[in-house]
């Protein structure tokens, strides 16, 4: 398929693959053979989880801190983000030698407050449900001098991610599988954009698909309708990385071209996957990381007799969570 007239092109997740290539890890594409038998199907599955940070935003994160020109880089970087993001960028930071201020909501998981933290990275804490968070952000970017890291909707943000679709090609080609179903996990659409972009470009028959928490489905709504639509949850769901109230601009011109459907788990299959995941796969996965597999193991997704990928995005989970949704 062709997305040289897309804002992201698989020449650009190329040249993420370059930048990111001495810092991220490569992580491995596995076909457990539990999930195969009990589905009917080839699956395989892409853990992020082994990532950097423990999740596939460091890929991202670096390659648009990394593209920052040097004589740019005193002001420092801002980001908000509800932990894996946040992570992402303060690890790039460090490494990079650079400031990170990281806004984050105040109900994020402590786990992922901590990490980033530790990082060497400033947190500004918001109340998600009273205060703009970009617009936190922002003022804080303009009054350093700092380069505002968007969690999805930026091409370089975007390339970053788009190299875990590159990976998942670059694999099932050594093996000589085409893949006809993809399911990534999604809240701004910068991961899915990413690997739909690469698996596309290698495989254009392939469907790919985002998987949202049950109520949470902006992206679903989207794609049915064509344009961008707001989801109408209230509350809380367990995936708080998957929280995002529409589908990116830049991410849904891209979503809206590639991808064939949305697919849904509830928060109760969403927990059982988790469970199955650390049970059967032997890998800490954390509710938003593992939607997909939930979609998959739900009936969600037709997947007898098909060759599916799974990407499992992220594991950072707090202990007292995952030992409730495990148990």
């Amino acid at each position: 398929m062709d997305t040289s007239l897309l804002p992201v092109g698989h020449a650009d997740i190329d040249a993420a693959a370059r930048a990111i290539a001495p810092f991220a890890v490569r992580t491995p594409l596995l076909s457990p053979p539990v999930l195969s038998e009990r589905l009917g199907a080839k699956v395989f599955v892409k853990p992020e989880v082994l990532q950097r940070t423990g999740s596939f935003k460091f890929r991202g994160a670096f390659n648009k801190l990394s593209s920052i020109p040097p004589d740019a880089r005193g002001g420092g970087v801002v980001a908000f983000s509800s932990g894996n993001h946040a992570q992402g960028v303060a690890a790039a930071a460090q490494i990079l030698n650079m400031r990170a201020t990281i806004v984050m909501p105040a109900d994020a998981p402590l786990a992922k407050r901590e990490r980033t933290k530790a990082f060497g990275a400033e947190v500004v804490l918001y109340d998600r449900d009273r205060e703009d968070r970009e617009a936190i952000a922002r003022d804080i970017a303009g009054q350093r001098g700092a380069t505002l890291v968007p969690p999805y909707d930026d091409p370089m943000v975007i390339a970053g991610q788009g190299t875990v679709g590159r990976e998942i090609a670059e694999d099932l080609a050594v093996l000589g599988v085409e893949p006809d179903i993809v399911v990534v996990p999604v809240s701004g659409g910068g991961l899915v954009a990413g690997v739909a972009t690469a698996i596309k470009a290698r495989f254009p028959r392939a469907m790919v698909m985002s998987a949202e928490p049950e109520g949470f489905d902006d992206h679903a709504r989207s794609l049915r309708a064509g344009k961008r639509e707001a989801h109408e949850a209230r509350g809380r769901t367990i995936c708080d990385a998957l929280m995002a109230l529409t589908p990116g601009e830049i991410t849904f011109a891209i979503n809206s071209r590639l991808l064939a459907t949305g697919v849904t788990a509830s928060d109760a299959q969403v927990a059982a996957a988790v469970a199955f995941a650390f049970r059967e796969l032997k890998l800490v996965v954390e509710p938003g990381g593992a939607v997909g597999l939930a979609a998959l193991l739900a009936g969600h997704v037709e997947a007898r007799g098909k060759n599916v990928v799974i990407v499992l995005s992220g594991g950072n989970v707090d202990a007292d969570l995952y030992a409730r949704l495990i148990a």
